[in-house]
């Protein structure tokens, strides 16, 4: 043949178009090379499903719902099952592919966090399939090959692990393929595209997550005490991930879920990133949500809403409290669908959902870590407060703003209980104070006194004993002391207030007319009327020479007045 043309042989690369050419006589071996994929069976039994599964506890429903998307056959069937970091997307992932090993063949894993690996995944197939090709044609042929088995082959099960984005197997994904693709991920969209079937994967239910902590802590061979384990699963949102940390921690160390979690409190930063021996420190529920975040650098503003929702409750946030930030609204909402679509948030129409691990996270600082550097954290903390004093009714007392109040007040009662009472700022004693004047009215009268005793605090630390905020901030106190029933405290209280505003505001200011009202009324209060009615007849003068007599705040003195006489 030599005086022949030489036959070249042409494949398209996987996701590329580039071409791969043999020139010259073929050899047997160079013949197996280009033999047609179809005429190439798998071997029995081929598998490469990671390690062990470990331990497994419910996901019943889950497994169904991913056997129910996959059940069909004929064409390519695609499920993304997609969740939060952490909630056992993979584990899901192998339990249900180690069940398909006997009825699918092979059943083949690829670690999908990049095109490079995907492309990496499928030349290994290749090599299984046909081991001859390992080193005889360059890695994209070899990925084109397996694609190309795939395409001429059923009966096969191929699993798509942390896909970071829909595009990097969109090229596989759009051959025409004959068997089952199980892709998990953490991005929520984009996998329409791709005619997948999505199914998003929450946490375990209670019961199962003491399962999964009691069995994990257990493992070691000696019993632990498992007291406060509900409790520690609750304050652990029931994540798996973060659950199984924390039982493999207890099964080493032998502490009570109750002493884990009085260090989670107390450390968190450190224990969000401690393992136990044996386990991968490189997935901590810290390291895995660091690095989402780190997929989102493209939306720098999605870390820092995170940030400031993380100082809210876990209880639906309106997204109207984001319209005070100080950043274009469309930039908000991008903001917003980016943390969605990588299931760090949860959104509707009205209301922004964060799983409380995330915020625990979220807002406890890091140096080491780019998303929760302590001044960022801080600014956070402070815009928080903010946004939630821009969004407070008008009043306390009108029934039409209750229910405004009943949804605000979680985050309120949240941002207080994550802040230290040291780092309180007057927005913060601000919203104590106001929140203090709602569960007042409305007959709270216990957590109003600590709401209002900790805005005291923080306005004469800021502010100054003399300053008007601080002023009233006593007043409102021995207000709650007085409905409390607890005269004792409320009279002196009220006696030490008026003298301060008669001092500092004057004896005419609207404030100081309320103080000296407020100071009879006590004293009617404690049936003491030799003090209360000289004292409502100077408050009455005042008001009605300063107010006027139809003034409402007057003609509430004259009634009182009028009672005692």
């Amino acid at each position: 043949m030599s005086g022949e043309p030489r036959p070249s042989m042409k494949g398209r690369a996987f996701g590329h178009g580039r071409t791969y050419q043999a020139g010259g006589d073929l050899t047997v071996h160079e013949a197996a090379v280009f033999a047609p994929v179809g005429q190439v069976a798998a071997p029995p039994g081929t598998v490469n499903l990671p390690g062990p599964v470990g331990l497994f506890v419910g996901r019943a429903d889950e497994l169904a719902a991913v056997e129910a998307a996959l059940e069909t056959g004929g064409e390519v069937v695609v499920a993304a099952v997609h969740g939060l970091g952490g909630v056992g997307k993979s584990m899901l992932a192998a339990y249900y592919a180690r069940a398909r090993a006997g009825t699918c063949n092979p059943v083949w894993w690829i670690t999908a966090d990049s095109p490079t690996a995907v492309q990496a995944g499928l030349a290994a197939l290749t090599g299984v399939l046909e081991p001859e090709l390992a080193t005889a044609l360059p890695l994209e042929a070899l990925a084109d090959r397996a694609a190309g088995w795939l395409a001429a082959h059923e009966g096969w099960l191929l699993v798509l692990d942390d896909v970071a984005d829909p595009a990097d197997v969109a090229p596989l994904l759009g051959r025409t393929l004959t068997g089952r693709v199980l892709v998990t991920s953490r991005l929520g969209q984009g996998w329409h595209h791709l005619g997948a079937r999505v199914l998003r994967l929450d946490v375990l239910e209670e019961v199962e997550a003491v399962d999964l902590l009691t069995r994990i802590a257990a493992c070691g061979g000696q019993p632990t005490d498992m007291d406060g384990a509900l409790e520690l699963v609750g304050e652990l949102g029931c994540l798996p991930l973060a659950v199984d940390q924390a039982g493999a921690y207890l099964g080493q160390t032998r502490l009570s879920p109750r002493a884990y979690l009085g260090l989670l409190r107390r450390q968190p930063a450190v224990m969000y990133d401690r393992t136990a021996r044996g386990s991968d420190a490189e997935r901590t529920i810290a390291r895995l949500w660091r690095l989402t975040l780190d997929r989102l650098a493209g939306t720098p503003l999605a870390g820092h809403v995170l940030r400031i929702l993380a100082w809210y409750g876990a209880e639906p946030i309106p997204r109207t409290l984001l319209d005070g930030l100080d950043a274009e609204p469309s930039e908000v909402q991008h903001a917003l669908g980016e943390l969605a679509a990588y299931n760090m948030i949860t959104l509707d129409r009205e209301h922004i959902t964060v799983h409380r691990l995330v915020q625990a996270v979220a807002r406890t600082p890091d140096p080491d870590d780019p998303h929760r550097r302590p001044a960022d954290i801080d600014t956070a903390r402070s815009q928080a407060a903010d946004l939630l004093n821009d969004a407070l009714p008008a009043t306390h007392s009108d029934p039409a703003d209750w229910p405004a109040w009943r949804t605000l007040l979680p985050h309120i009662t949240a941002l207080a209980e994550h802040t230290s009472p040291g780092a309180d700022t007057t927005a913060t004693a601000r919203l104590l104070n106001q929140a203090g004047l709602f569960l007042n009215n409305q007959g709270a009268i216990s957590r109003a006194i600590d709401y209002f005793e900790r805005a005291c605090v923080t306005y004469e630390r800021v502010l100054g004993g003399d300053h008007p905020d601080t002023l009233m901030s006593r007043n409102n106190l021995a207000s709650a002391y007085e409905s409390a029933g607890d005269v004792g405290r409320a009279i002196p209280l009220y006696e030490a207030t008026l003298a301060d505003c008669e001092r500092v505001l004057g004896g005419e200011h609207p404030d100081t007319l309320t103080s000296r009202n407020n100071l009879a009324y006590a004293y009617k209060s404690a049936g003491d009327l030799g003090r209360a009615i000289p004292l409502y007849e100077r408050a009455l003068a005042d008001s009605e020479r300063i107010l006027g007599p139809d003034h409402p705040r007057t003609k509430a003195v004259r009634d009182h007045l009028a009672a005692l006489e």
